[in-house]
């Protein structure tokens, strides 16, 4: 049994059948900071409210080539106005052999941006700590668990009718 598992999957002719994924790279695809307030802003006393969103994309450039950018806005907000705010689009070349379309989507949507995320987390830290603030160092993020949330959220709305005549 054990050697069946540690098998490679291959046809007669000895291609390999099996489901492969690989990061061929990864880079900041757009990014923007901006400080409209400063210089004064260094000297409001009042802390700034945070708030952050995050979207994911998944686009095919090829055969077996897919592109998923994690985009990660920022924006901190005081009484007195804008601190700063922060959009930074991270994104990953991935290639995609004989991975089967039911785990297409997963993956593009759950896996990858977890894969991502510490590389764009840095990213957004350290332009935000260059702009003159304390960097913001986000918290992990389940985004298999967003997935499965958002898939059954999708599924039970579909099942519901749209409105009343």
């Amino acid at each position: 049994m054990a050697e069946e598992a540690d098998t490679i999957q291959t046809n007669g002719n000895g291609a390999d059948t099996g489901p492969q994924i690989a990061l061929i790279s990864q880079y900041v695809k757009d990014m923007s900071f901006e400080n409209p307030n400063a210089p004064a802003v260094y000297q409001w006393q009042d802390q700034p409210q945070i708030d952050v969103q995050f979207n994911i994309g998944a686009d095919k450039v090829g055969e077996e080539v897919v592109e998923v950018s994690l985009k990660i806005d920022v924006k901190a907000t005081a009484p007195q106005g804008t601190a700063f705010a922060v959009e930074l689009v991270y994104a990953a070349i991935f290639g995609m052999r004989n991975v089967p379309e039911d785990q297409m989507q997963p993956f593009m949507l759950a896996e990858a941006p977890r894969l991502l995320f510490p590389f764009a987390r840095r990213v957004l830290a350290d332009a935000i700590r260059d702009g003159g603030f304390p960097p913001l160092l986000l918290d992990p993020i389940d985004f298999g668990s967003l997935y499965v949330q958002q898939a059954q959220a999708i599924a039970q709305t579909a099942g519901e009718p749209a409105g009343h005549a």
